[in-house]
């Protein structure tokens, strides 16, 4: 695939300039744009918000080493996704299968909030990572932040498209879209995600890339 990571992108100065905060730090942490990880050719999209401070700023992969991480790789590997059931490092040897994680924004933003600016800036590495995904592909977004960030890769409209826990949206020929709270510590401590709901969505991302 094409353009979809730029480990040297400094497009958004304020990650840029945060980053280098983090690193002086954290002289240990990846600090750089997390790379997408798993299958290039996977029909399974996950796209998350963006990287966690102690998470994969840390590790430099996505959604390891933090609460967040937790959830989902055991979701993976409970539905064939991921050969390990935990994932602790970016060389631990862990295997996705026929599924790929990325992130709506590359780079750790203060207080986990990128700005909209951002957001934007890193939609083009998003649209090329669609683009280059094979026919009768899933893309599960993990929250609002995310869906739109696909809704407005493709260059469709929002409003056709509005974000709802476990819908399932036709994007065009190639690619469905399937909606998700965000697997965050707040969302499963709160209940507002619960480890049924979230086993719920992965019976309809495994149905999907099986039909």
């Amino acid at each position: 695939m094409t353009d979809v990571f730029d480990r040297n992108c400094r497009l958004c100065p304020r990650l840029a300039q945060f980053l280098e905060h983090v690193a002086e730090k954290n002289p240990g942490y990846h600090c750089k744009p997390v790379p997408p990880f798993g299958d290039a050719l996977a029909r399974l999209l996950i796209v998350g918000l963006a990287p966690g401070m102690h998470g994969a700023n840390r590790t430099g992969r996505p959604f390891t080493g933090d609460h967040a991480g937790i959830l989902l790789y055991r979701m993976l590997h409970d539905f064939g996704f991921s050969d390990r059931p935990e994932s602790l490092a970016a060389e631990d040897g862990l295997r996705l299968l026929n599924c790929r994680i990325t992130n709506a924004v590359k780079c750790l933003p203060p207080d986990n909030k990128p700005v909209g600016a951002e957001i934007s800036r890193c939609n083009r590495f998003l649209a090329n990572e669609l683009r280059g995904m094979n026919y009768h592909s899933v893309v599960l977004a993990l929250g609002g932040i995310a869906h739109k960030a696909v809704i407005r890769a493709l260059r469709l409209r929002q409003t056709d498209y509005p974000f709802s826990h476990g819908t399932i949206h036709r994007l065009d020929a190639r690619l469905q879209l399937l909606d998700s709270y965000h697997c965050s510590r707040y969302n499963t401590n709160t209940g507002r995600l619960t480890a049924e709901m979230f086993r719920e969505i992965f019976t309809k991302a495994r149905d999907l890339v099986t039909a």
